[in-house]
C-alpha cells in the first residue's frame, strides 16, 4: 500500500490541537486496513520525522435518517502519532 493511500488527511479539531501543543501528538485519518507499522513508516517517509508511538482507534459508522431513507455513515480509522524529541510536522494551520 502506498503512503498516500495509508494517510488520508490530518484531523484538525480542538482536542487534536491541544494534543499537538502539549504532547507533540498528531491525529490523522488513515486507511481502515492499515496497521501501526505501516502508519509509522508512512508518517516517517512523508514528513521526515521520527515516530515514538502510534495509537489507533476505529470509529464505527452510525445510522442516519434523512426523511424516509435510512443510511449508515462510513466506518473510519484514526491514528494518533507521537513524535520523538523536537520533531514537528507543519500542517499549514
Amino acid at each position: 500500500m502506498d503512503e498516500y493511500q495509508i494517510i488520508k488527511k490530518p484531523i484538525h479539531s480542538e482536542k487534536s490541537v491541544f494534543a499537538r501543543e502539549s504532547n507533540n501528538s498528531y491525529c490523522f485519518e488513515v486507511d481502515i486496513k492499515a496497521n501501526k507499522i505501516q502508519i509509522k513508516n508512512a508518517i516517517e517517509k512523508l514528513f521526515s520525522v521520527k515516530v515514538k508511538k502510534v495509537r489507533t482507534m476505529v470509529r464505527k459508522g452510525k445510522k442516519r435518517r434523512i426523511k424516509n431513507v435510512i443510511g449508515v455513515t462510513k466506518t473510519k480509522k484514526r491514528a494518533i502519532v507521537s513524535l520523538k524529541g523536537e520533531d514537528r510536522i507543519d500542517l499549514g494551520y
